[in-house]
């Protein structure tokens, strides 16, 4: 899909986006994880810009339905850096959670997750794959 698809899918999956859910985000640097995260929160109803979370770790925006929080896991070295985040009362939280990188939170991230996973396209770099469910 194009960045213009992939920006239409986040928002129509924001707008049905009902919390608590945890949105698992995995991919390649580039991949487009800040771009969907962006459009998922545009749908859900979040009028302030969107930035990546990539130094403070997690950021968290009013939507429609109630609070969406943003984090990017890529600075974490280990699981266990999870912690001093907050992780455990973020996870159990009855919000909108978006979490690029999740592969980073190893065995800490809940089982009930939704699962979405871009990837580039070889030899087409406007394009990406994107897999969810």
């Amino acid at each position: 899909m194009t960045e213009a698809e992939l920006v239409q899918w986040g928002e129509s999956f924001g707008r049905a986006a009902r919390p608590p859910l945890i949105v698992a985000l995995t991919g390649d640097l580039g991949a487009g994880k800040t771009t969907l995260v962006k459009a998922i929160c545009r749908g859900a109803g979040v009028k302030e810009p969107v930035t990546s979370p990539t130094f403070a770790l997690v950021h968290e925006y009013a939507g429609t339905l109630g609070e969406v929080y943003h984090l990017d896991l890529y600075r974490l070295s280990t699981p266990d850096d999870l912690t001093g985040i907050g992780w455990d009362d973020l996870m159990s939280a009855s919000a909108l959670l978006l979490v690029e990188w999740a592969d980073r939170a190893g065995d800490r991230l809940p089982a009930d997750i939704v699962p979405i996973a871009l990837e580039h396209v070889e030899g087409e770099p406007e394009r990406r794959i994107l897999m969810a469910g």
